[in-house]
């Protein structure tokens, strides 16, 4: 589906926007992260015939609201909310770019399923970035800035928790493979973003066992 020009101005506005508010982050949740999620939701828009500018302006914005970036979810998601109504968009599009970004993150998988195709396109594309090589290295980049060490083999992974305990109780770098990262495979929406998550979970699931064989002294 082909952008409109109008519609190509607000994304570069967008672009600029998320930019100045993530270049700095150093929780993995950078300018960076946010091009490679704009990247691969325009991807998976084209194979699902999903509406591609929808999907890259809710991309851009999503942790601009992302309540770990700000005070809370309603702080961060106001923020985004105040972009938009700054922006020549229509109602429908700015409701649904909102309820995108406000229903999108993992939350313990506390979270509903997404409403619709751009919904699940988006969502799929951010939760492929926590699959594979560079999800490893914002695992530990994040676990380090939140004071988690690498792993403890006292502290097992939690199996049940509530979105709250997900957030603040002590984990480890490790643990989050098992926690969120290894189940991701199995939440995501889309038939061409599945197919790119089976190759990248193989690929997480061979280096936690190669770390646990070398933490042993095995390997």
């Amino acid at each position: 589906m082909e952008i409109l020009v109008e519609h190509k101005r607000i994304l570069e506005e967008a672009e600029r926007f998320a930019r100045t508010e993530l270049e700095n982050d150093p929780t993995g949740h950078d300018w960076w992260h946010v091009r490679r999620v704009v990247r691969m939701a325009e991807r998976l828009a084209a194979q699902e015939g999903a509406d591609a500018f929808i999907c890259a302006l809710a991309a851009l914005l999503h942790d601009v609201a992302d309540e770990k970036l700000n005070e809370s979810k309603e702080s961060g998601l106001r923020k985004a909310d105040d972009w938009l109504d700054g922006q020549p968009l229509d109602e429908e599009s700015r409701r649904h770019v909102l309820e995108i970004i406000a229903t999108m993150s993992y939350n313990a998988g506390a979270n509903p399923p997404m409403r619709t195709l751009e919904g699940q396109v988006v969502q799929d594309a951010d939760r492929l970035d926590a699959i594979g090589a560079i999800a490893i290295a914002r695992t530990f980049l994040y676990a380090g800035w939140i004071g988690h060490p690498i792993y403890d083999p006292d502290l097992p992974p939690r199996d049940a928790m509530t979105p709250k305990e997900y957030r603040r109780d002590k984990s480890t770098a490790i643990n989050h493979f098992y926690e969120k990262l290894l189940k991701l495979k199995d939440k995501i929406n889309t038939a061409s973003a599945r197919e790119i998550a089976e190759e990248r979970h193989r690929y997480m699931e061979q280096y936690v066992e190669r770390f646990l064989s070398e933490w042993e002294g095995r390997s």
